[in-house]
């Protein structure tokens, strides 16, 4: 993948497809462009407020949360 940059956590990228392609994989329609030193890049999402928004819930879907493992008797009951 060529990745110009990354704006609000969000890559941007030389070609179209790999827009679409990280889009998709958030479940997100189409693309928006940007300009990065004087090139064009593209953005998965029709629009930039899309684009942050779905990988943000995208994210809250995907982040577990940790589970001390019970107490096996050794004292450590995998908690920090």
């Amino acid at each position: 993948m060529s990745v110009l940059t990354v704006i609000d956590g969000i890559p941007l990228f030389s070609t179209v497809q790999e827009a679409l392609i990280w889009g998709k994989a958030r479940r997100l329609n189409g693309v928006h462009q940007h300009t990065y030193n004087n090139q064009i890049g593209y953005m998965g999402g029709a629009s930039h407020s899309i684009a942050v928004r779905g990988s943000d819930e995208l994210r809250e879907q995907t982040t577990r949360r940790e589970v001390p493992i019970s107490n096996n008797g050794s004292g450590n009951t995998g908690g920090y």
